[in-house]
């Protein structure tokens, strides 16, 4: 898995090499310099999208963690480490969620209970992903003349895949099937079993409300972020409507997703913003420079509580040793 992600992070480096090479670095250059520390508000505004996964996370959580020792405070942490690992280290966007594993044991949690709550939380972004991707689409179809048909025919065929995802996991006892390929991935040992897992599934798939609750909010998190380029091309002098935003962030979303196998999406992120920013007459030009505030973001975001994770690690190992 490892050499696979290295392979697709090579593959996507190459891509953003190209697309580089053929734009117009004096074009690029001249959007940079229209820049200012306005885009800085990018990241006090990221906390809104980790509260909202961080509220759906902790209230699928509750029922596992009776006393409170994970509080609202430290799954919000948890969130912006998972979202660190996912968006800045090389392990093509799985890394996060064995870290928020790790991340929730230290507050006493068990595995079984925690590694559910985040299964069920990738498949119900997965969901909002599809929902969001299908809101993207309509608005560029909205906006381009021709049939469609065809496309909303695809969008009805696909709706079935998140559907089957949700039954085979609530049903299908997926991770008995499976039990040696998961086992390093959760780190069941001992009382914690793939039966256990399974039956952990099934709560939290049993607790509706709970489920409706976070995947709205994931889906308000997800629309949220096409601010980021809607305020990105304000301060670059190319102003869009609120529905571009979204359409733009929407679609790149999904292809990231999509080609999740590449580590930070890198390379496929400015391929789609490039793709689908000539739609609305937005340049190369101006959909790289979207994407590097979208990059800087994520470093800013990420770098800090990468660091608060890698120094508990740093602290817990020398508990041990001593």
């Amino acid at each position: 898995m490892k050499a696979v992600a290295y392979i697709a992070g090579l593959a996507g480096l190459v891509l953003l090499t190209v697309l580089v090479v053929h734009t117009d670095l004096p074009a690029l250059l001249r959007t940079w310099r229209l820049a200012s520390p306005a885009l800085l508000w990018l990241i006090p505004y990221r906390l809104i999208f980790f509260a909202l996964y961080a509220i759906g996370w902790r209230a699928m959580l509750r029922p596992f963690d009776r006393p409170g020792r994970a509080d609202f405070g430290y799954v919000l942490l948890a969130t912006m480490v998972r979202e660190g690992v996912d968006r800045l280290l090389p392990v093509a966007s799985l890394g996060g969620s064995v870290v928020g594993v790790r991340v929730m044991r230290w507050r006493g949690l068990a595995i079984a209970p925690v590694s559910a709550t985040i299964i069920v939380e990738i498949l119900l972004t997965l969901i909002a992903l599809y929902l969001f991707g299908a809101l993207a689409t309509l608005i560029l179809l909205g906006s381009q003349p021709g049939d469609h048909l065809r496309v909303v025919v695809v969008l009805a065929l696909s709706l079935p895949i998140p559907v089957v995802s949700l039954l085979l996991l609530r049903y299908g006892s997926v991770f008995q099937r499976v039990q040696r390929l998961l086992r390093p991935l959760v780190g069941l040992t001992g009382t914690d079993t793939a039966e256990s897992l399974d039956a952990e599934l099934r709560a939290c798939l049993g607790r509706v409300a709970t489920l409706l609750l976070a995947g709205s909010l994931q889906f308000v998190a997800l629309v949220s972020a096409s601010f980021e380029i809607w305020w990105a091309l304000r301060l670059f002098e190319h102003p869009v409507s609120a529905s571009a935003s979204i359409m733009l962030e929407g679609l790149t979303q999904a292809v990231r997703h999509l080609a999740f196998i590449v580590p930070a999406g890198l390379g496929v992120q400015e391929a789609a913003l490039v793709l689908f920013g000539h739609a609305l007459g937005i340049s190369t030009e101006l959909a790289l420079a979207v994407s590097a505030v979208k990059r800087a973001r994520e470093i800013l975001c990420g770098v800090p509580p990468l660091l608060w994770w890698q120094l508990q690690e740093t602290r817990r190992l020398r508990a041990i040793r001593s």
